[in-house]
């Protein structure tokens, strides 16, 4: 099951071994024997990628839980006193690894030198799934089932371009007036669709599609294209502000911003966290408290 369960993660045979120091062969008579066992192919194999079947996902999806669990329970019983010890993965976006995570991993290094952290970019962790102990993201994102605890005040929305660019465009006073400005496009979610820009105020709503001449997935990009005169960015103010407040930024109709929850760290409902786990959401929530 554990071998099965390091190639569905790694998607690759070869990555999968050199993780767990097997041969690749080793493996695969491995995964072979189990779905011989259950007489339900798990992985569809070519010669250059692997993939989980419909029966392999569900499995992966059910056995995940219990490894964690087995691991805690391991980890407990190996830990003289209680002390975190070993590794914790944790998959979070790429912009509260910025501002969340490297900031607090001196922290970290510093009271739990046993402990390692294992930090991936996944802009959308999902459901962990993948064997990560822990996710990072936006409030509203994270599954019902999930523990979700709270590292960042609420964000508000912030419309901002740079100086060099509204010295050549009037700034918008209505969120219409964007659609006669130079927007930088957003793509969010699984599927990569263009985010749509939302306003209220007064009990009057509006939800825009933008148009401009740069759509990215990447919000440093983003962030550096508006200081760059590209264009108007839609952004966070936990970002926009301290750019504001040096003059590199300028805000546009604040008065119509939105509040949305701000990032989350969670983690699976059921199982007792292990030490090392529990020291690094402990890490993370004082460091941004």
């Amino acid at each position: 099951m554990r071998a099965f369960v390091a190639v569905a993660q790694a998607r690759s045979f070869r990555r999968a071994a050199l993780d767990l120091g097997l041969t690749a062969s080793t493996l695969s008579h491995a995964v072979r024997a189990l779905e011989d066992r259950l007489g339900q192919r798990l992985l569809n194999r070519t010669t250059r990628s692997v993939t989980l079947t419909e029966a392999g996902a569900r499995l992966l999806h059910e056995l995940m839980p219990a490894l964690t669990l087995l691991d805690s329970a391991v980890a407990a019983a190996g830990t003289p006193g209680n002390v975190p010890m070993g590794t914790v993965r944790l998959a979070a976006p790429r912009l509260a690894i910025q501002i969340l995570i490297a900031p607090a991993i001196k922290h970290l290094a510093r009271d739990y030198p046993h402990v390692t952290l294992d930090v991936r970019t996944l802009e959308r962790p999902g459901d962990l799934v993948e064997g990560f102990d822990l996710g990072i993201q936006l409030g509203h994102e994270v599954a019902q089932d999930m523990v979700a605890v709270a590292l960042t005040p609420p964000f508000t929305t912030a419309v901002v371009g740079s100086p060099e660019y509204f010295a050549s465009h009037p700034p918008p006073a209505h969120p219409t007036d964007l659609l006669r400005h130079q927007c930088i496009g957003c793509r969010s979610g699984p599927a990569g669709s263009l985010f749509r820009w939302s306003f209220a105020r007064a009990g009057e709503t509006v939800t825009l599609d933008v148009q401009g001449t740069l759509v990215t997935d990447d919000s440093d990009l983003m962030l550096c294209a508006a200081l760059n005169g590209l264009g108007i960015w839609h952004g966070v103010d936990l970002i926009a502000q301290p750019l504001i407040d040096e003059g590199r930024l300028l805000r546009v109709l604040a008065d119509w911003s939105l509040t949305s929850p701000g990032f989350h760290i969670y983690y699976a409902a059921g199982a007792p966290l292990s030490p090392a786990v529990r020291a690094v959401v402990d890490v993370l929530k004082a460091a941004n408290g």
